[in-house]
């Protein structure tokens, strides 16, 4: 009992996605609506590309990159640059959570004798980075995902609608490394370690599956049950790289919305607030509960299925708890020796403001607020 109240204590996003399922059997009792409302295909193709990702990070794929992009670099803002400018195109293939968990410790130990404020700007910039570079394609974060599983967006909807704000970002991003200094690096990388070939053969393959699904080429459920087989046979440490809690979480939001909208008072509620703006309205949301459960949420309430995708992803940004990927970074540099955790959320939130203001800024000279 302990254990499982440590975890919902540490799970916060899920414990309350948890809640919020049991409540809307208030409003509304179990029944066939549940299970028509939970929507498979996401879940799948989520797990498979967890799988995936998970067994290339194992295998040293996204290290032996790491290492690669920085092999040539000495100062800190150089390597500043970089790191930003990897995460933020990591993300888009692989997504914003893997890029900050493979990325971030390898900044912290290049930088173990850096200054904490060159040390809290990067961080929180490849934390940005990670969060805005996801948004291009459908695979880099799970709302988007979700909006592509579900059929709201085509796969070239993302670029299409993303690249000024992709752009400006990174245009903006780069130009605050400039705000690191340029002193040596005084720690050294560890030696890189050959990457597993037999680890990035399967896993090469099964992420060709995986992105056949993306592509609605195979079948969600085929394709799970592909990688579901080869992990247990050839490599079953993929499968603890899993993140069910966040399975766990799309799971009970997909219960909760079937059961809200079956109650007629909180669906016209929910439908007039869409209805209103649904770019604004989801991105104030996920100030609160996160993006990604907003997005599962609300995409029920419109139609304007790129507002919302708009909504939700610049969402990330702001608060803390924007984005899940944030929280990510933000635990593994409390973790680092001689953090600041204040001055990192201070810092953190102020370039998130100044990033969610020039690209709302872009939104309104677009016309599309």
């Amino acid at each position: 009992m302990k254990r499982l109240i440590s975890y919902l204590r540490r799970e916060n996003v899920f414990t309350i996605a948890l809640a919020a399922a049991l409540l809307s059997f208030v409003l509304t009792p179990p029944g066939p609506h549940v299970l028509r409302g939970i929507d498979a295909s996401t879940l799948l193709m989520l797990f498979s590309l967890m799988v995936v990702v998970g067994g290339l990070r194992l295998a040293g794929v996204f290290s032996h990159l790491g290492r690669a992009v920085t092999a040539r670099i000495h100062t800190s803002r150089a390597l500043s640059a970089a790191l930003v400018t990897a995460c933020f195109f990591l993300a888009m293939l692989a997504t914003n959570d893997v890029a900050l968990l493979t990325l971030v410790p390898f900044t912290l130990a290049l930088m173990a004798q850096a200054r904490q404020r060159d040390v809290i700007l990067t961080v929180a910039l490849e934390t940005i980075g990670a969060n805005l570079g996801s948004m291009v394609t459908p695979i880099g974060n799970p709302q988007n995902l979700y909006l592509y599983a579900s059929g709201r967006l085509a796969l070239a909807d993302y670029p299409a609608l993303t690249w000024p704000y992709a752009l400006a970002s990174l245009l903006l991003l780069l130009a605050l490394t400039l705000c690191v200094s340029r002193s040596p690096l005084s720690a050294q990388a560890e030696a890189a370690q050959p990457v597993e070939a037999r680890r990035l053969r399967l896993h090469g393959a099964l992420g060709v599956a995986a992105l056949l699904a993306v592509a609605k080429v195979l079948p969600p459920w085929l394709t799970a049950a592909l990688v579901l087989v080869a992990a247990l046979a050839f490599d079953r440490q993929a499968l603890r790289q899993v993140d069910y809690t966040l399975l766990g979480t799309f799971l009970c939001f997909f219960v909760f919305v079937s059961s809200v909208k079956e109650c007629a008072p909180v669906r016209a509620w929910l439908e007039g607030m869409m209805a209103f703006s649904p770019m604004w309205a989801s991105l104030l949301v996920s100030q609160i509960i996160s993006n990604v459960p907003a997005c599962l949420l609300l995409a029920p309430f419109t139609q304007d299925a790129p507002a919302l995708m708009l909504g939700v992803n610049l969402g990330g940004l702001g608060t803390l708890v924007a984005s899940l990927a944030s929280l990510i970074s933000f635990k593994l540099y409390g973790g680092a020796a001689g953090a600041r955790k204040g001055r990192y959320l201070a810092a953190f939130t102020l370039l998130n403001l100044l990033f969610l203001a020039l690209l709302l800024t872009l939104n309104a000279i677009m016309g599309n607020a």
